[in-house]
């Protein structure tokens, strides 16, 4: 169905990717001269879990290039659903380099052009920072770099890459985020520098992507077993365009066998499904409930047990549906609202403080009137 009210908060947006030639002006003379002389100009860096001719990576009306991106933005996405805000994750390859330095200045130039040709020009927008995750040190160093622009509210990491994310290496990255107030996004894909599923390498895309819902689970448990939760008690995590149909199975189960081995994680003081629906959010987007079947997407809710999990997202320009109904038909009513707005602006804080910001000079616009 369509968004039966304005304001709503899009969690989960891909701008095009910037080409290697636009980033330049964003990399320092070293980097430019790097880019330039070893012809690097010529590689997209689009990650191959979203390659650039499937048609789920861009519906055939929504398929622009980066130069026309922005107006493409304000009209198909910001415009067409009445958002208030839109969250901006650019899915880019540097994250898969295994050059530390180049990945880490393209990882910045990316950050610094997603502030100054996206944020900067259109006041609808915030941003998620991309960072190198195979050093978690340098990824911190630029969440703080980064952070200081209190439009970016997130931090942007791959479902599968290295290792399980709750790995203690990677906290210097939950560290820095949970003091920034910045939410932790976990977005399907992958660095691709092991085989995507646990038999080997896929044939296919199909298995890749269908792969992904795995992925996020493994994830949840990395967090909950190794006590990220409870080291950082203010960290949101949210999973994006993960699914959410198979969450039921995962709570049950995880809180059925921590009953009988509990005391190998005694940091974990309470049922696991209370710690996940506490500290973790789930974009709406792709829905994979049964389309039209409002009785099973009731009864996932519902066995979710939480009407704070789900956060309103459009995944543009992916092709999850089509038209303007973003959201699926028999969805409560009693939890619209809460998935369009309330929902966000409880997991991002700095939303929040934007929020507020634009509602003081509404009044006072009133006021004056």
């Amino acid at each position: 169905m369509k968004v039966p009210i304005k304001g709503g908060i899009d969690c989960d947006l891909h701008p095009a990717q910037p080409s290697m030639t636009a980033l330049l002006p964003y990399l320092d003379e070293y980097w430019r001269d790097q880019v330039v002389d070893r012809h690097i100009t010529r590689y997209s860096f689009n990650l191959t879990s979203y390659p650039p001719n499937s048609p789920l990576s861009a519906r055939p009306d929504w398929q622009h290039d980066a130069s026309s991106d922005l107006d493409a933005i304000r009209r198909q996405a910001l415009d067409a659903f009445g958002s208030r805000y839109a969250i901006c994750s650019v899915l880019h390859g540097a994250v898969a380099l295994f050059n530390e330095d180049m990945s880490m200045a393209l990882c910045s130039a990316v950050n610094d052009w997603v502030a100054k040709e996206l944020l900067d020009r259109e006041p609808r927008l915030r941003a998620s920072i991309l960072v190198p995750v195979h050093n978690p040190e340098r990824a911190a160093a630029e969440i703080r770099r980064v952070a200081a622009d209190r439009r970016f509210v997130q931090v942007l990491l791959f479902a599968m890459g290295d290792a399980p994310l709750g790995r203690r290496i990677y906290w210097p990255i939950y560290e820095a985020a949970s003091q920034l107030g910045l939410a932790i996004g976990i977005h399907a894909g992958s660095t691709y520098r092991h085989a995507p599923m646990s038999s080997g390498w896929p044939a296919h895309r199909v298995q890749d992507y269908v792969a992904q819902s795995a992925a996020f689970e493994m994830q949840l448990l990395s967090f909950l077993a190794e006590g990220v939760f409870q080291q950082f008690k203010s960290l949101r995590v949210v999973l994006m365009e993960a699914g959410f149909a198979w969450l039921p199975h995962l709570l049950w189960r995880n809180a059925k066998a921590w009953r009988g081995m509990r005391a190998e994680v005694p940091w974990i003081d309470r049922s696991p499904a209370e710690i996940i629906r506490e500290h973790v959010r789930v974009t709406l987007q792709p829905v994979d409930t049964p389309k039209g079947d409002a009785a099973t997407l009731a009864k996932t809710l519902e066995h979710i047990g939480s009407d704070r999990m789900l956060l309103f997202s459009t995944d543009y320009p992916h092709w999850q549906y089509d038209g303007t109904d973003a959201l699926p038909d028999g969805l409560p009513e009693a939890i619209v609202k809460r998935i369009l707005i309330d929902n966000p602006l409880e997991t991002y804080p700095r939303l929040r403080e934007g929020a507020q910001i634009s509602d003081n000079a509404s009044n006072s616009k009133e006021a004056v009137r």
